[in-house]
């Protein structure tokens, strides 16, 4: 994979990042690794153990590293614009023929020019578009119809809100909350923690203070229903079918198949 020398000469722990990273987004979603488990299940079930994916908004590569481990014969190109997360990616993937990381805004009409290939397998994400408005995201879906193959897939983990029942929603609320106070007692790190650490460390320090440049704080986008993603996948991107294959009292999997 094309990249700067940068990584291989700082001596920067990558994995201990990329284990970092992990460990602060778990303390979000407890049921992180099962959303990846039946994601790749899926990914398997439909276009076989030798996918070309796409890792979109791929960050430190989280789903690449989980993909590359149960298919060893799967390729990656990981696409993100946080350059920070993107420093972690390459410098722990670094000289894995099978990855490939792209710095490209979502945002941008021209994206999907700067990747290395014109159609995939499948395109994966999680826990990112919600950094997202809903028209962007409907822009996003209709540009993803164009890049998954026929009978290839999507599939998007992340915050998706049931309006309709705003007591479940409120008290499943205040019981995560509730377990991750006590986590963060136990010594969690979160979100907040984790870029502070970023922003101490010799060779992060600069790209992450570029990252906030970028993005701000936080996510400012929405997270509409399941049914509004899967309707607008069908819509906007021509998918032949899209459903939730996998549900938490806060998230879902929503997997497309063109």
């Amino acid at each position: 994979m094309a990249e700067t020398d940068m990584e291989s000469t700082t001596g920067t722990d990558w994995a201990g990042w990329q284990e970092s990273w992990d460990r602060q987004q778990e303390w979000y979603m407890p049921d992180r690794e099962e959303r990846f488990r039946v994601m790749l299940d899926m990914v398997e079930a439909l276009v076989g153990p030798e996918p070309r994916v796409l890792d979109l908004a791929c960050g430190t590569g989280s789903i690449t590293d989980r993909l590359l481990k149960r298919f060893p014969k799967a390729t990656s190109t990981g696409v993100d614009l946080d350059p920070a997360l993107l420093a972690i990616a390459r410098g722990y993937f670094g000289g894995d023929e099978r990855v490939t990381f792209v710095t490209a805004d979502l945002k941008d009409p021209g994206w999907t020019r700067a990747l290395p290939h014109a159609s995939y397998d499948a395109v994966l994400t999680a826990t990112a578009l919600h950094w997202l408005h809903s028209d962007d995201l409907i822009t996003l879906y209709g540009q993803l119809g164009g890049l998954v193959r026929a009978g290839g897939v999507f599939m998007n983990a992340d915050h998706m809100k049931d309006e309709g029942t705003p007591r479940i929603n409120a008290a499943e609320r205040a019981h995560r909350h509730a377990h991750m106070d006590r986590a963060k007692a136990g010594g969690a790190l979160d979100w907040a923690d984790w870029w502070a650490l970023a922003a101490k460390d010799p060779v992060l320090a600069e790209p992450t203070a570029r990252r906030f440049e970028i993005y701000g704080e936080h996510a400012d986008g929405d997270a509409p229903s399941v049914e509004w993603h899967a309707r607008t996948l069908r819509e906007a991107g021509g998918f032949g079918e899209a459903r939730a294959v996998w549900r938490s009292p806060s998230d879902a999997l929503v997997l497309a198949v063109k």
